[in-house]
C-alpha cells in the first residue's frame, strides 16, 4: 500500500466546511426523521409473534444503535427533497443488516447454508425489482409476521424512489454480493470453512493494493459503501463514473477502517466470548496501529480526489470519531491504535470526536 501526500488545503478547507454543515442538518433534520423510524420499527418488532425473533429485533435496535446512527449520518449530505427517501432505505437496510447478523450466530447444524440464505434479504434489499423470498427456510424461529419481508420491501420502496437509483443499482449489488458472503463465510469456526473465508478474501484483494486477506474481508463486511451509493442515487443526474468511483474509495479503504476499528473496539469482549475477531490476525500492537495508520491515510488521501471530497472526508472522520471516543478505544491495548488513526485523519477528528462523546452522553442517559 502507497501512502499519499497529505491533503491539499482545499481539501482540508472542504472537510471542515461539510463537516460544519452537516452537524446542524443531521441534529436538526435527519435525526427528529431517524427517531421516527425507529420508533415505528420498535413498534413492527414488538408485534413478532416468535419470542425469539421478537427479542432479537427489539435488542438490535437499542444494542446496535450505533450502526443504525452512522448509516443516517449519510442522509445529511443529499438534497432536502431527497433526504427522507435516503434515510428510509439506509435505515431500513442496516436495521434488516444488524437484526440477521444476530440471528445468524445462534447456534446452527448448518450455519454457513443458514446464514446466506438469511443475508439474501440484504441483496434482495438493494434490487427493486427482486423477488421476496422464504430467507427463514434454513432458520428454525421463522413466525415474524411479516417483519423481515416488510423491512426489505419499505427498503426497495425507498431505493427505488430516488432519481439516480439506477447509477447506482449494479454496483449496490456487488457490495451487497461481498456482505452476503462475508456474513456466511464468517459465521463458522470450522477450519475448512475458516480456510474458504480466507481464500475467498484473497481472490477479493484489489490487484496493488497491498492488503492483507482479512484487510479485504474486513472491507466486504462494511455496510459504508451502500450508505454511499445509497446517498449517491438521492442525487440528480449522479452518473455511473462518479458511483464506481466512490465504490472503489469505500472498498476495500474505508470500508476496511471502518470494519478494523469495530474489531479493536471489541477485541476485549470477542476474547472474553471467544468470538473471532479480525484485529487479532495482526502480529501486534504496533503491527495494528501502522496498517490502521495507513488505512485511514489512504482513505482520507483518495477521499480528496473524488469530485465532492468534502461529503467523504467528514463521514471518514465521523466514523472513525464514533469508534474511536468508546471507552475501550482508550484501553492500554488500544491507544496505540487510536492515535495512529487519529493522526493520519487530522484535525476535524477533534470536533468529531466532542460530537460523539455528547452523544455517547446523551444515550447515557436515555435519549435518542
Amino acid at each position: 500500500m502507497r501512502e499519499r501526500r497529505p491533503l491539499p488545503a482545499a481539501a482540508r478547507k472542504q472537510e471542515a466546511l461539510s463537516f460544519l454543515a452537516a452537524a446542524p442538518r443531521y441534529w436538526l433534520c435527519v435525526y427528529p426523521m431517524l427517531r421516527a423510524q425507529i420508533e415505528a420499527q420498535r413498534r413492527r418488532a414488538c408485534a413478532i409473534p416468535s419470542e425469539g425473533l421478537r427479542r432479537s429485533a427489539l435488542q438490535v435496535l437499542v444494542g446496535k444503535r450505533g450502526n443504525i446512527d452512522g448509516a443516517a449520518a449519510f442522509a445529511a449530505f443529499v438534497p432536502a427533497e431527497e433526504r427522507a427517501s435516503v434515510l428510509r432505505a439506509q435505515f431500513f437496510f442496516q436495521s434488516i443488516y444488524d437484526y440477521l447478523d444476530t440471528l445468524a450466530e445462534l447456534p446452527h447444524s448448518r450455519p454457513v447454508e443458514n446464514s446466506r440464505r438469511l443475508h439474501s434479504a440484504l441483496c434482495a434489499a438493494l434490487d427493486p425489482d427482486a423477488q421476496v423470498s422464504d430467507f427463514y427456510a434454513l432458520h428454525p424461529q421463522r413466525d415474524d409476521g411479516g417483519y423481515l419481508e416488510g423491512s426489505v420491501r419499505r427498503c426497495q420502496q425507498a431505493l427505488a424512489s430516488l432519481p439516480s437509483c439506477g447509477a447506482v443499482i449494479d454496483l449496490l449489488g456487488r457490495l451487497g454480493a461481498l456482505i452476503v458472503d462475508y456474513q456466511s463465510l464468517n459465521v463458522s469456526d470450522d477450519p475448512c470453512v475458516r480456510a474458504q473465508f480466507a481464500s475467498w478474501a484473497a481472490r477479493n484483494t484489489p490487484s496493488g493494493s497491498g492488503l492483507s486477506w482479512w484487510e479485504t474481508a474486513a472491507s466486504a463486511g462494511s455496510s459504508l459503501g451502500v450508505f454511499a451509493l445509497i446517498a449517491i442515487a438521492g442525487k440528480p443526474r449522479a452518473g455511473e463514473q462518479e458511483a464506481e468511483a466512490v465504490a472503489q474509495l469505500y472498498f476495500p479503504w474505508i470500508g476496511a477502517l471502518h470494519s478494523l476499528l469495530d474489531s479493536l473496539i471489541d477485541a476485549e469482549r470477542d476474547a472474553i466470548s471467544g468470538e473471532d475477531s479480525l484485529i487479532i490476525n495482526y502480529g501486534d500492537e504496533a503491527e495494528a496501529a501502522e496498517r490502521l495508520r495507513l488505512l485511514a491515510a489512504q482513505s482520507r488521501s483518495l477521499a480528496a480526489q473524488l469530485p465532492d471530497p468534502g461529503s467523504h472526508l467528514a463521514v471518514l472522520a465521523s466514523m472513525a470519531a464514533l469508534y474511536l471516543a468508546e471507552p475501550p478505544a482508550m484501553s492500554a491495548e488500544a491507544r496505540r491504535s487510536r492515535a495512529a488513526v487519529l493522526e493520519a485523519l487530522g484535525p476535524l477528528t477533534g470536533p468529531a470526536l466532542a460530537v460523539m462523546r455528547v452523544r455517547r452522553a446523551c444515550l447515557g442517559r436515555g435519549g435518542g
